[in-house]
């Protein structure tokens, strides 16, 4: 254990799920309609990057408003929970940062995924090669617990096995999913073929349970469109998080 770090890892975690909110709500949207550029009592959405970063609420908007309609407590507790729990496993590596990275990116593709069922290229295509360089990064540095080009082949392996599930059954699955899978696929390789069956393994459990759930329940039917992406991003985070130990 690394109390500090994790500590260090929890509160970046914070930190960083704070910022969640704001993109989520302009993400959130159909195929085809524009990024929203106002929150959902209609104010202009305004600050850095465009409006793009900012914490989870709107000046214009009473104290007691909704704000960006996700409560920051929740993307805030779930991200520092994530981040300090990775850093409890795996250790001062170099891996970590990238881990780090990747947590409230995931978490906000999760939570457009939950919101709309679409995960927008914006964010899957960069993860997906920024995951790649950093993880090749981390393969120099001392200390490094995985390997590099198995992860490049993780990526790969993953994102194939996704295209062939799209391929059999376009209806059960998105073509996003599709490209999630790379990023997924090469954290997940970098620590083994038998950690990158495992977090895929997870994700496509839970996901089937979450389904059949649905249809037993009748709040769903066969051919009713599900978000995935969610649990294949905790399955690979549960994954990481063994791998992570694995190889402590």
């Amino acid at each position: 254990m690394h109390p500090l770090l994790t500590l260090a890892a929890a509160l970046y975690g914070a930190a960083a799920g704070l910022l969640v909110p704001r993109p989520l709500h302009r993400l959130a949207v159909q195929p085809g309609e524009p990024w929203r550029g106002a929150c959902p009592d209609g104010h202009a959405i305004t600050g850095p990057a465009g409006g793009w970063f900012g914490l989870a609420n709107c000046r214009a908007c009473p104290a007691d408003a909704r704000g960006y309609g996700v409560a920051a407590v929740w993307t805030a507790g779930t991200a520092a929970l994530v981040c300090g729990g990775l850093a409890a496993a795996v250790g001062p590596r170099p891996e970590l940062g990238v881990w780090l990275l990747l947590v409230p990116l995931s978490l906000l593709l999760a939570g457009v995924d939950r919101a709309v069922n679409r995960l927008p290229d914006v964010l899957t295509l960069p993860m997906a090669g920024g995951a790649a360089a950093l993880l090749g990064l981390a393969a120099l540095l001392p200390h490094s617990a995985g390997s590099w080009r198995r992860a490049l082949l993780g990526g790969v392996v993953l994102g194939g096995a996704y295209l062939l599930l799209f391929l059999i059954s376009p209806s059960g699955m998105g073509f996003g999913d599709v490209k999630l899978a790379p990023t997924l696929g090469t954290a997940l390789g970098w620590y083994g073929w038998d950690v990158l069956f495992l977090g895929a393994f997870v994700g496509l459990l839970l996901g089937s349970f979450y389904a059949v759930g649905l249809v037993l329940t009748r709040r769903a039917g066969r051919k009713t469109a599900m978000a995935f992406g969610p649990f294949m991003i905790i399955g690979a985070g549960a994954g990481l998080l063994l791998g992570g130990l694995g190889a402590a």
